[in-house]
Formats: C-alpha cells, structure tokens, sequence
C-alpha cells in the first residue's frame, strides 16, 4: 500500500500520550499510531452514517420489496425447461 508523508499539529498532551505509547511499544512509532488512529475513526464514520441511513428505512417496505424479489425469482426457477434441471426435457 502506498503512503504518503503529512505534517500535522498536535496538542502536546496528546503527543506525550502517543510517545508513551510508542515507548511501550504498543505502536512501532508515531506515524503507525496515527494512521491506526485515523483508519479506526473513519471505520466508525462510516458505519456511523450507515446506521443513519439503515434507521431511514422503513422495514414493512423493505420486507415487502424482499418478498417481491423472492416470488420473482421462485416464478423464474419454476419456468426452466426440465433439460435445464437436468431433465430429459
């Protein structure tokens, strides 16, 4: 994967957490714990907003359209030529 170099400015309480961190090698150095921090946040974000969106759905309908799928698909099996089910025909 590539990366690529930042800078960024930190509050310094929170560099001191992160370089004890380093130091009992819980991150191999400040720049992996950064990105773990980061890549953990984002993960969050995104499933966040996905839960926002799943809670917009209403579930009668959602039921309905999945049922709907289901007898569509069952009438589209039921159709197969019998050579198609392994059948003689």
């Amino acid at each position: 994967m590539s990366t690529a170099k930042t800078a960024i400015t930190i509050q310094e309480r929170l560099l001191n957490r992160l370089d004890r961190l380093v130091r009992s090698r819980v991150f191999a150095n400040r720049s992996k714990a950064i990105q773990v921090a980061v890549e953990e946040k984002l993960t969050r974000m995104d499933r966040s907003r996905l839960a926002r969106e799943c809670a917009k759905l209403d579930p009668r309908f959602e039921q309905a359209l999945t049922e709907e799928g289901f007898s569509a698909e069952i009438d589209e099996w039921t159709e197969l030529p019998k050579t198609a089910l392994g059948g003689t025909g």
